[in-house]
């Protein structure tokens, strides 16, 4: 379970996120919306913990991230918002390099990493260096090694953002193996046929601040809109106003 409660963090004079709280249960997908510049980035920055807040609380299955940012990262799988590959390492490589940062025993290692590369349908470019690969294997190659460990918490910023359609479709596949699986999953998106399909909550965030959460349907019922992007057009309108 991701639990957050009243975050808050200010670069400078600038608020980027201001009293957010929610939470995401095991064996449920939330999806995080909100405009560019509206908070998404820097809250999943701070469940990373890569950035401490200035207020507020943010927890991994009850392990504050600030007291013990090493246990609560040890149950969280990330798919930030760069790509960031060695270039000189094959695909499986990378996997098993991020799985020995886990601590895997070899046995584990290998059978985890096969199933990944399996499921994301890697095994023509498993054993190929990532140099010159596509943004959509990049993108698969990241998502493998962020489950690797098998995290009961999986945190993805954009997932499907420049994939083309079979690639989008596997990380779809693979979000609802996870959610079959019992883990939390916590995505940013744009994409709102993506987030009304996959998403048992959402969380719509705009200028720092939540200005709404709740299923889908609660959602376009708030806004009394029938399309879930107008519903979010209007949540965000009325927070910049």
């Amino acid at each position: 379970m991701i639990e957050i409660r009243d975050l808050c963090k200010s670069f400078g004079e600038i608020t980027a996120v201001d009293g957010v709280s929610f939470e995401v249960g095991d064996g449920h997908v939330t999806g995080l919306l909100g405009p560019n510049g509206a908070g998404k980035t820097t809250t999943l920055r701070i469940l990373y913990g890569l950035i401490q807040p200035d207020a507020g609380t943010a927890s991994i299955d009850g392990i504050d991230i600030v007291s013990d940012p090493l246990g609560a990262q040890r149950r969280i799988g990330v798919l930030p918002d760069t790509l960031g590959l060695y270039s000189r390492l094959t695909a499986r490589e990378h996997i098993r390099y991020f799985g020995q940062l886990h601590d895997m025993d070899d046995d584990a290692l290998e059978a985890s990493s096969q199933a990944l590369i399996d499921l994301l349908d890697m095994r023509a470019i498993a054993d190929r260096r990532t140099e010159g690969f596509s943004h959509g294997e990049r993108m698969k190659v990241c998502l493998a090694r962020a489950l690797v460990h098998r995290p009961s918490n999986i945190l993805l910023d954009e997932p499907t953002n420049g994939l083309d359609v079979m690639s989008t479709r596997t990380v779809r596949e693979m979000i609802n193996t996870l959610k079959r699986e019992n883990k939390a999953v916590l995505f940013s998106s744009h994409v709102m046929h993506e987030v009304s399909t996959l998403c048992d909550r959402i969380v719509v965030i705009s200028n720092g601040g939540v200005v709404a959460q709740g299923t889908p349907d609660e959602i376009r019922r708030k806004t009394g809109k029938d399309d879930l992007e107008e519903a979010f057009v209007t949540l965000t309108e009325r927070r910049s106003a």
